[in-house]
């Protein structure tokens, strides 16, 4: 069986395309063609992101290999809103896109085995063990140390599952901690990336990355080519892309030579796109998923142009 990221490869080399859309929803980015069919309570407001995501998702699940589900947008509704979470999840995988769920844990211990069963592995339930979300991959916080990281990569290693680790990440205020110098001469940001190639050296798959991966902004171009050099064997899932201001050709630095080592996240510009300049005369609200289709074509020839050598 492959494993977790060699499955996110092939499906990249299948669609030709490192993308992978964040299905990152708020209810008022949702169109009112969308929201008006549904109740002012949390309970319609669940239904209204699961019909929007669905959408999205079965008009570029054939373009897209991956979709990134940042919980966040999903826990701030509540119960509902993790019901929402968990059918987004379920359907992409469905679809055959590879799931990225963003949830961004670090903790020690069995805390941490706990959000590991509960997206990657299987939670004891009496004599039986149940997957919950099942996911593909987690984004994990690894700043409290390797405690904190490892009960993931073991069920990496026993589910055949992966990880993006926090390495230089894209917000504004990242190198106050990040980019502090060690008294090794290095920064943090390195010191971390050391640390993630060797925790993914028993992961690596058929393309010479592993599973064990890495979160590196595209809004640090600099950095991001200073990684790739640290990281040869370490995957990015690189956000920063579009509304954050990353460039394709800054992002072209996190790539080998054979046009792989990264996917590139955007969010807001992919399921926006029916608001932005660039196509909502062409597309009416209703459309609002061809609006990210298009987009989605746009932004993968766009990096093609920079990453393919």
């Amino acid at each position: 069986m492959n494993n977790a990221i060699d499955k996110l490869i092939d499906k990249i080399k299948e669609t030709n395309n490192p993308t992978v859309i964040g299905l990152d929803p708020r209810y008022e980015m949702l169109p009112k063609c969308v929201t008006d069919k549904y109740s002012k309570d949390l309970e319609g407001i669940s239904k209204a992101i699961i019909e929007f995501n669905k959408k999205l998702i079965d008009k570029t699940c054939d373009i897209i290999p991956a979709a990134k589900v940042q919980i966040a947008f999903y826990e701030m509704y509540g119960i509902p809103g993790i019901k929402a979470f968990e059918e987004t999840c379920r359907y992409a995988k469905e679809k055959g896109m590879v799931v990225i769920a963003d949830i961004k844990r670090g903790d020690i211990g069995s805390t941490a085995q706990g959000y590991s069963n509960a997206f990657l592995g299987k939670t004891p339930i009496g004599e039986k063990e149940e997957a919950i979300y099942d996911v593909d991959f987690v984004t994990v916080n690894p700043y409290m140390g390797t405690d904190c990281v490892k009960p993931f990569i073991e069920d990496c290693k026993k589910y055949n599952k992966g990880m993006f680790i926090l390495v230089k990440t894209s917000n504004p205020s990242s190198g106050e901690l990040q980019d502090l110098k060690l008294e090794n001469g290095k920064e943090v940001y390195i010191q971390v990336t050391e640390l993630v190639e060797k925790w993914g050296k028993e992961l690596r798959g058929k393309y010479g990355y592993s599973s064990i991966a890495a979160v590196v902004g595209a809004t640090y171009p600099e950095q991001l080519k200073q990684i790739r050099q640290a990281a040869p064997h370490t995957y990015f899932l690189i956000p920063g892309y579009g509304a954050q201001g990353g460039k394709a050709n800054d992002i072209a630095l996190g790539f080998d030579a054979n046009g792989l080592g990264g996917i590139v996240n955007a969010s807001r510009s992919l399921m926006c796109a029916y608001k932005s300049d660039k196509w909502k005369d062409k597309y009416a609200e209703e459309d609002y998923a061809e609006a990210t289709r298009a987009e989605a074509i746009r932004m993968r020839d766009e990096l093609n142009q920079f990453i393919i050598k």
